[in-house]
């Protein structure tokens, strides 16, 4: 039976490495977990059915995107979006942040207000508080709410950063009181100040102060170096309240989650597995593998032999390569359902290792395998 209310549960550590349970009223999600990501409410080019079938627990989906298509009064006559694109799981829903930055030339902030869209469609003008977007992810019926916050560019500037936080703790806050007391759902505070640790340690004061259900790291995989990522992390996660789950935006390779999950972080989201499986690369147990390249026109093995979603261990890496150079769009989707499929297994591998206490083994063994 399912609980009513949001609940995390640290089960066991190796180290930093953490394994979690993170209960929710649509799902169960074992940490560390990997997040397929949804954005305008489909995993690209995969059947809801087959996501499922990978043993993904969770989903992602982004504010922004669903509020401009299809719009709140289309998923409010859906009850939210797991109706409307038939997905029974949990979902999280990035606050619409992430694209104050990536679509910067779209919009201005107003700190009284919040984010003033023009919008990328139409150029119709689209106002972003803090209030709107927990309305909106209400809407979506989102099982994990962020908070909506800014998110700046790769930068040393200190002032640049500093800002960030005062205004991303500032729509903390809103955000909070626009969320109410609904015990069902969880509201995640998100952690800026770049590389600086100084910086990330007062945002992250700011923020348990205020007081959420968990606690995202905002900032980062925006064209910093791995190891200067895996530093700050290093350096800071052990500020952060342990009985509550830990999640890093927008990451990564598998070596990228490998090295945060040894920092302790719980959860991550990323378009690699899909994106990569749109250009023909596949992730597997014998590492990248570019499946454009001539070698693979007569290799008659799957890409993974114990994969029957779909049959994919059914079709050859030549069969692949060939629907790649024909331009078909069968070959996208099966190299994307493959690599969700991959990150899974390595998902559960991460967990059974830190179970058994051999997760620094694992983790030498793969932290540089896939780069």
């Amino acid at each position: 039976m399912l609980p009513k209310e949001f609940s995390f549960e640290l089960i066991a550590q190796d180290d930093k490495a953490r394994l979690g349970k993170i209960n929710t009223p649509k799902g169960i999600i074992d940490t560390p977990a990997f997040m397929p990501v949804g954005t305008q409410g489909t995993v690209k080019g995969i059947f809801s059915d087959d996501i499922l079938k990978t043993n993904t627990q969770i989903i992602l989906g982004n504010t922004y995107h669903l509020l401009l298509r299809p719009g709140i009064e289309v998923l409010d006559e859906f009850n939210g979006l797991h109706n409307f694109m038939n997905w029974n799981n949990p979902i999280l829903t990035d606050s619409g942040g992430y694209q104050i930055m990536s679509l910067s030339k779209f919009n201005k902030i107003d700190l009284k207000i919040g984010a003033i869209f023009k919008s990328h469609l139409d150029g119709k003008k689209i106002i972003l508080s803090p209030e709107k977007s927990i309305q909106v992810q209400k809407s979506i019926n989102s099982d994990i709410i962020m908070v909506l916050d800014e998110c700046p560019k790769l930068t040393s500037d200190k002032k640049i950063l500093s800002r960030a936080i005062n205004v991303s703790t500032n729509w903390a806050k809103r955000s909070k009181i626009e969320f109410g007391n609904d015990k069902s759902k969880a509201l995640f505070g998100i952690v800026q100040g770049g590389l600086y640790k100084d910086l990330r340690i007062e945002s992250i004061e700011k923020l348990i102060e205020i007081d959420f259900n968990g606690y995202a790291m905002g900032g980062l995989a925006v064209g910093e170096k791995q190891l200067d990522m895996f530093q700050i992390l290093n350096e800071t996660t052990d500020y952060l309240p342990k009985n509550k789950p830990r999640y890093l935006m927008g990451v990564g390779t598998p070596s990228d989650i490998l090295g945060a999950v040894n920092e302790g972080v719980d959860m991550f989201d990323c378009v690699m597995p899909t994106r990569s499986g749109r250009t023909g690369l596949a992730f597997t147990w014998n590492g990248k593998l570019n499946l454009k390249n001539s070698k693979y026109q007569k290799d008659q093995t799957p890409l993974d032999a114990n994969c029957d979603i779909r049959d994919l261990n059914k079709y050859s890496k030549a069969y692949l390569n060939h629907l790649i150079k024909s331009n078909e769009m069968m070959a996208s989707m099966l190299i994307s359902l493959h690599n969700i499929y991959f990150y899974q297994q390595f998902m559960g591998e991460i967990q059974k290792n830190i179970k058994n206490g051999t997760f620094k083994s694992f983790y030498k063994k793969y932290i540089n395998f896939f780069n």
